[in-house]
């Protein structure tokens, strides 16, 4: 654990900190599509992502569903900080899209280290702010593109966060991801095939342009 820690954070936390978090923290490798929290449930530890990527999404009281943003590697996810440090059940579904490393931090150990580390503060404010620029997409996204520009840009950022351009999806799991329908997303991704941005293959789509 501690030369994958180091293999990023070592420039993100003082070393004392790495000391801590190998001292208390969890190690897990999570195979894909696992499901790591979902809504309602209890915060037990806050995720530090080593490798892999893993996606977070709401939903709404008729089950529909919405993709609010992808974590990578080196992110944590700031609505676990906000539920940790309010003490309240999920409000978010969070599910690994790829096989991903992970190092669970104990929630006793979030206001500690506040206090005692300046690098872990910076690491929290900052983790809040791309959280929220993401959200911020996300309502953009909604109030203002064109379905077929949601559906390109959903691609685009997903081959981006998974590091991969062949990505091996359905046209119902990306219509779950951006509540549509699925007869809506065939269509436009035949849309986008004939444009030349992307290559459709049974359960797989290979993005071609960003």
């Amino acid at each position: 654990m501690r030369e994958k820690l180091n293999d990023y954070y070592s420039v993100v936390f003082e070393p004392e900190l790495l000391e801590e978090i190998i001292k208390v923290g969890t190690f897990k490798k999570i195979k894909e599509n696992e499901l790591l929290i979902d809504l309602g449930g209890t915060m037990n530890a806050i995720p530090l992502l080593l490798n892999g990527a893993i996606k977070i999404v709401r939903e709404d009281k008729n089950g529909d569903e919405i993709l609010l943003y992808f974590l990578e590697r080196g992110d944590t996810c700031a609505i676990s900080f906000a539920s940790g440090f309010a003490k309240v059940k999920s409000r978010i579904r969070a599910t690994t899209e790829k096989e991903s490393e992970i190092i669970f931090i104990p929630l006793e150990k979030l206001d500690e280290w506040l206090i005692k580390y300046k690098s872990w503060r910076n690491f929290v404010i900052d983790s809040y702010n791309v959280r929220m620029n993401e959200m911020m997409e996300t309502i953009d996204a909604l109030a203002f593109m064109k379905m077929d520009q949601r559906l390109y840009k959903y691609l685009c950022d997903k081959a981006l966060i998974l590091r991969e351009t062949s990505l091996n999806t359905t046209h119902q799991e990306i219509a779950y991801d951006l509540n549509t329908s699925r007869v809506v997303v065939s269509r436009l991704l035949k849309k986008l095939e004939v444009e030349g941005k992307i290559k459709l293959f049974r359960n797989r789509v290979d993005v071609l342009v960003f």
